[in-house]
């Protein structure tokens, strides 16, 4: 359980890298480049047995900041692209993972008001990426419970094409949602998932 000094600490930190997104998204506009975008990811990992949505104000609060400061800028601007990393656990619910699947709902649900809500002034879009299981440092502590290979081919197997993504993979839908190929492209989840939420 964090202590109220460590909450207070990772709560600066958070401003902090909005502050540092802010400057860039400037930056950016005044440079202007043809499309103002916001990626907002907020990882957290997944606690088996909980039950209370305790990550859920931390990734509201993080889609509240970046959006509360970026929309009024793309609005200046004309238009901007807002892209919101959830997790295929915000879509596919678990009885182990309530905490980590709630948080995750709402990030889905939050991007879709924000789509809505934008909708009405211009050509502002919002959407949410849903991935499967990534090889990214969050897979670290099943890796170290049964060995990457094993790993990697146990989460495999709950997967229809067989295989867990890699970052890229993200990546490239990240990128179709920020540029002119997805302009009619709004309030939608899009999954990267491997096929497994269409079991």
């Amino acid at each position: 359980m964090q202590s109220q000094g460590e909450s207070r600490l990772s709560r600066k930190a958070r401003l902090r890298q909005f502050d540092e997104q802010l400057i860039a998204l400037e930056a950016q506009l005044k440079a202007q480049k043809p499309v103002p975008v916001l990626a907002i990811t907020r990882c957290g990992h997944p606690e088996c047995g909980t039950a209370a949505p305790a990550e859920l104000p931390t990734d509201c609060l993080v889609i509240d900041l970046g959006c509360k400061y970026a929309i009024p800028l793309m609005r200046a601007h004309g238009l901007g692209s807002i892209i919101n990393i959830s997790s295929i656990a915000g879509i596919i619910a678990s009885g182990n993972y309530v905490s980590y699947n709630t948080a995750k709902a709402a990030v889905r649900h939050i991007s879709k008001s924000i789509a809505l809500h934008c909708a009405k002034g211009g050509q502002i879009r919002c959407n949410s990426v849903h991935p499967v299981f990534i090889n990214t440092p969050i897979l670290d502590r099943t890796k170290e419970m049964f060995g990457e290979e094993e790993a990697l081919a146990k989460l495999g197997r709950q997967i229809p094409l067989g295989k867990v993504g890699e970052p890229d993979d993200i990546a490239y839908a990240v990128l179709y949602l920020a540029s002119d190929e997805s302009k009619l492209v709004t309030g939608i989840e899009l999954k990267v998932d491997g096929g497994i939420s269409a079991m």
